[in-house]
């Protein structure tokens, strides 16, 4: 199985908060280092500015800057966590800024356990039942794809649930531009 996840707005779904805690809990990072991140993210507003005139700034609460050198750097130390607990359920992982593939294999008898490890695991590890901020981060249902390989025809023909969202399996998908077909 292969699992290809989009999460709308993923860069701007960064919850500060959270970012800090594990820059702080999982990387080590303290005193001045986290001072200059902590002023990187805080107090940051943004305006639109149209036929010459600005709106009134706001405050932002969650994201990471894009177009920046550091935006993607700090979203893979966001979801790093989700790497590690993918692994610790003995699936694969691999992230390529904020497209992740989740690779699991298993005997055709035991295809079911393995959609629902995978249910299981997104659901915990994107939040996305109680996401801040709320509904911002979700499954992009139109771009996440479910691939199912086998050497038989005997794979689940309903969809896959990923948190919420029910994903059809399909026969092939276009992953960082190869082709896959089952």
């Amino acid at each position: 199985m292969l699992t290809l996840l989009d999460l709308s707005a993923a860069f701007d779904s960064v919850d500060h908060e959270t970012l800090v805690e594990r820059l702080r809990t999982s990387y080590g990072l303290c005193g001045v280092v986290m001072d200059w991140f902590g002023s990187y993210l805080n107090q940051r507003t943004q305006h639109v500015r149209t036929a010459g005139s600005n709106s009134s700034p706001l405050s932002v609460l969650f994201g990471v800057p894009q177009g920046s050198v550091l935006g993607p750097i700090l979203f893979l130390l966001y979801v790093a966590d989700l790497l590690r607990l993918i692994e610790k359920h003995r699936l694969t992982p691999h992230a390529y800024a904020d497209d992740t593939q989740i690779y699991g294999f298993c005997s055709p008898s035991e295809t079911d356990q393995l959609c629902e490890k995978g249910v299981g695991l997104h659901r915990r590890g994107f939040g996305m039942d109680d996401c801040k901020p709320p509904s911002d981060e979700r499954l992009e249902d139109r771009s996440s794809l479910v691939l199912l390989v086998a050497s038989s025809e005997s794979l689940p023909t309903g969809s896959v649930r990923i948190g919420k969202t029910p994903v059809q399996p399909v026969r092939s998908v276009r992953d960082l531009g190869v082709l896959l077909r089952c």
